[in-house]
């Protein structure tokens, strides 16, 4: 079931959407769902950090197969020696 949305948003940004929508075929409501289903797909998908190390993402580069629990583990076991 389809439901109308109201926002509000810059006159440029409106004129530049309609004209991408027309050279796309497509309508600027399919356009609009389909940026705000990717942002809920994507915050699904996100990886569960703790607290700590949330604040340190984008300042500090992971590899794509990170696993904090090793990390912290093997930090922990190298520390005590």
């Amino acid at each position: 079931m389809n439901k109308k949305l109201t926002l509000s948003v810059n006159q440029e940004v409106i004129t530049l959407s309609k004209k991408f929508a027309k050279e796309t075929g497509k309508s600027l409501s399919s356009i609009v769902e389909d940026y705000l289903k990717s942002l809920i797909k994507h915050r699904k998908e996100e990886v569960k950090y703790s607290l700590k190390l949330k604040r340190l993402i984008g300042a500090v580069k992971l590899p794509l197969n990170f696993n904090e629990e090793t990390e912290r583990k093997a930090y922990l076991v190298n520390r005590s020696r």
